[in-house]
């Protein structure tokens, strides 16, 4: 009998609608490079729940379902039972895109333990906590899954002003590696995404015009990066052609990194 699951169907590989049908949680999904994931997810006939303060039924991206609006991610309590309401209101999960994230900058002699323990428990801990509750549900239905995790170029190429949050992403690409090595015996993936420079509305404050000639100038392509780029790589992490594809983190950065 031939294979037509999620791990061998060549025919699966360019359905366009492979992610009809699925169920998505999407954290940090209200703005921005979030947003368009979900879109992305809905526009494929998916099934995709949101996970975001900044959200709410009327703001969301029609066709998404909202989940608990007031959950502040950085809160390990508050970001597993959101997880919990998500996955509960699409009757399961099948991807888990963690999207959510914060950033700052800030002089390294100037950065506070609060400014710390704020970045990594958005960025970092959040992320192994709404891990562990939908590989728990993964797990337990038994059809395996993806995790597909954002960590930034900045998580391999720290820039000056950014320690805070270049490890926290650093962290994010190990946490990954590990997270798939758990979990790949029970048919989850994990990679993560590292966008380049993506202009959106988070950090909009910190970049001048000169800052943006010079990252355009910075990639081969001559472009920074768009939502759309990094939605598109979710996609296909997410996707079956991506089944043999764990532990990864895949610079979507225009050239501008290559490690």
């Amino acid at each position: 009998m031939t294979d037509t699951s999620d791990r061998g169907d060549p025919e699966a590989r360019i359905d366009p609608s492979m992610s009809a049908g699925r169920r998505v949680v999407v954290t940090g999904g209200a703005r921005g490079i979030g947003r368009r994931i979900v879109e992305a997810f809905v526009e494929q006939g998916a099934r995709v729940a949101v996970i975001d303060r900044l959200c709410s039924p009327t703001s969301a991206s029609p066709g998404a379902t909202v989940i608990d609006v007031d959950a502040d991610l950085g809160d390990a309590a508050a970001a597993a039972l959101a997880t919990r309401r998500a996955i509960g209101a699409l009757d399961g999960v099948d991807v888990l895109v963690n999207n959510a994230g914060v950033f700052a900058i800030a002089p390294l002699l100037e950065i506070t333990p609060e400014d710390w323990d704020r970045m990594f428990a958005v960025n970092v801990r959040a992320m192994l906590v709404t891990t562990q509750v939908a590989a728990q549900d993964m797990i337990a239905a038994g059809r395996g899954g993806r995790i597909v995790n954002m960590a930034s170029m900045g998580g391999k190429v720290g820039a000056a002003g950014q320690a805070h949050y270049a490890a926290s992403k650093a962290a994010v690409i190990s946490l990954t590696q590990v997270s798939a090595l758990e979990l790949g015996p029970h048919g989850i993936t994990v990679n993560a995404i590292a966008p380049g420079i993506v202009p959106t509305d988070m950090g909009a404050d910190t970049r001048t015009a000169e800052q943006v000639a010079d990252w355009t100038a910075a990639s081969p392509l001559g472009r920074l990066g768009r939502p759309d780029d990094i939605a598109s790589m979710a996609l296909f992490l997410a996707s079956p052609g991506a089944s043999y594809c764990t532990g990864q983190t895949f610079n979507v950065s225009g050239g501008m990194i290559f490690h």
